[in-house]
């Protein structure tokens, strides 16, 4: 199994100065101008989001992606159409590849690690160009006939032009010159963009009960100027249907306020230095969330995969009992944008449900939606914990190289006590991160439950960034 995992590693060797790559940062970067170049990255990316496609004839088509939109950071028909699919994707195939042990990796090792990110990166190149190609070829911008092979190259192109600049994006942000990284960051903007435009929106939509405001509290202050009974322009204000309405927008701040109260728990274990047992100690935090919101994202992009390859298939089989069982889609009535939704096979059980009389009404859909978001944040996040470097092996080899111990152990047994905690926290933290989704997906919150756990975890972390970035760089003055 060694063998065949150097082998794999060995392969990617070839292509690695073919690449495209942002030269790590060679000397700290002050938080001010980390600020910077986050804000030229989401900068970057807004302008991406309103770039239309060149050369598209139809935007009218069913979505594939349409439920994962503000997930994966995407925008239908401009330049943002893949949005951070491809990164995400690749992530998740060398996560499952590592952790299941086909291909044997070292992190330890920086060969081993550099040829990992590389093979990582030259995935998602290819998933780039796969999704490209197959969104072009399903008809999502028009048949191919009446696009014309030069049109559809010219889309491919832009396509992956733009996916290529996503993934630079965000390896800029890692090394070192921004903060966090372009997957969260993009996810993060989509989410609040999509809150603040929900809120406030001031197009009107004629619901067939006169015209309305979209946004939820323009829609409230409309309703409680121009009905005379107050109370049922209230009710109609809090529990309007399919329009964002104000109890979803409090489901929303309610979910907001519980996140960051969760990011708060965490076990502190003391460690000591090594070699001076008199010295003051320090702790070493194991947050509930330890694993961040990483296996949202992964339990995503498999979702958004699963949806985009079973619709596709759908379209072209619809009669096929297999492709059934994978799912079935049909278009709402009175629907005005064509978007096709699962109605049966596994594509509608693992889809959310937005209230809980849907619950009511289909509890075998709701309980193995459940299963399935809990189980699969679940085994993420362990599986995440042996790639990311933050496993308690690992946690052990670099307090051990810091000349650290954990307070009453020996460094032999370091790795036995951070085992009673690291995997327990990374599991646990996993499924009350799906749990969160899943409350918020009932409340019918604004942009998703998985969206807003997304947002929520990084503006957190971000901000965490920024005020201990700053705490150490007014240290470094007073010594200065």
């Amino acid at each position: 199994m060694g063998t065949s995992g150097v082998r794999f590693l060995t392969l990617v060797k070839p292509f690695m100065f073919a690449l495209p790559e942002v030269s790590s940062a060679t000397k700290k970067i002050p938080v001010n101008e980390k600020l910077l170049w986050t804000s030229i990255v989401v900068f970057l990316y807004l302008v991406c989001c309103q770039i239309p496609l060149y050369g598209i004839t139809n935007t009218k088509s069913s979505d594939p992606f349409y439920w994962m939109r503000v997930i994966l950071a995407s925008n239908k028909g401009t330049l943002m159409e893949l949005g951070i699919s491809p990164i995400v994707t690749s992530g998740l195939v060398m996560q499952l590849l590592a952790g299941s042990k086909i291909i044997d990796v070292d992190q330890g090792t920086k060969e081993d690690k550099t040829l990992f990110q590389g093979a990582q990166k030259l995935l998602g190149i290819l998933i780039t160009i796969g999704e490209s190609v197959a969104y072009v070829l399903s008809g999502m911008y028009g048949d191919v006939k009446d696009l014309g092979a030069g049109n559809a190259i010219l889309i491919i192109v832009q396509l992956f032009t733009s996916g290529i600049i996503v993934i630079c994006l965000d390896e800029l942000l890692q090394k070192g010159y921004g903060i966090g990284s372009a997957i969260s960051l993009f996810i993060a903007t989509n989410v609040c963009e999509s809150i603040v435009w929900k809120s406030f929106s001031p197009t009107t939509i004629n619901t067939g009960r006169g015209t309305e405001f979209e946004g939820a509290l323009v829609a409230l202050f409309q309703l409680m100027i121009t009905k005379t009974d107050k109370v049922r322009a209230l009710q109609e204000a809090f529990y309007r249907q399919n329009l964002p309405n104000v109890t979803n927008l409090l489901a929303t701040v309610l979910v907001f306020v519980l996140v960051v109260y969760f990011q708060g728990f965490q076990v502190e274990l003391p460690i000591t230095p090594a070699k001076s047992k008199g010295m003051a100690g320090q702790f070493y935090p194991i947050k509930l969330f330890y694993t961040s919101n990483m296996p949202i994202i992964l339990q995503t992009a498999l979702v958004s995969n699963l949806y985009f390859i079973s619709q596709i298939l759908y379209k072209r089989y619809p009669e096929n009992i297999i492709i059934h069982i994978l799912g079935r889609w049909e278009e709402p009535e009175m629907s005005v944008s064509g978007q096709m939704r699962p109605v049966g096979g596994i594509a509608y059980y693992i889809s959310p449900l937005n209230s809980f009389a849907e619950i009511v009404s289909d509890p075998v859909h709701a309980l193995l939606y459940i299963i399935f978001i809990l189980a699969s944040c679940a085994l993420f996040s362990k599986t995440w914990i042996q790639v990311s470097g933050t496993s308690a092996s690992d946690v052990s080899k670099q307090l051990r190289d810091q000349q650290m111990v954990m307070k009453g152990f020996r460094a032999s047994s370091m790795q036995r006590e951070l085992n009673r905690y690291i995997p327990t926290a990374a599991a646990f933290g996993g499924m009350c991160i799906g749990a969160l989704s899943i409350v918020a997906d009932f409340m019918g919150a604004i942009g998703s439950g998985t969206g807003i756990l997304l947002a929520v975890t990084t503006i957190y972390q971000s901000w965490e960034t920024i005020r201990k970035e700053s705490r150490d760089t007014d240290a470094l003055k007073m010594f200065g």
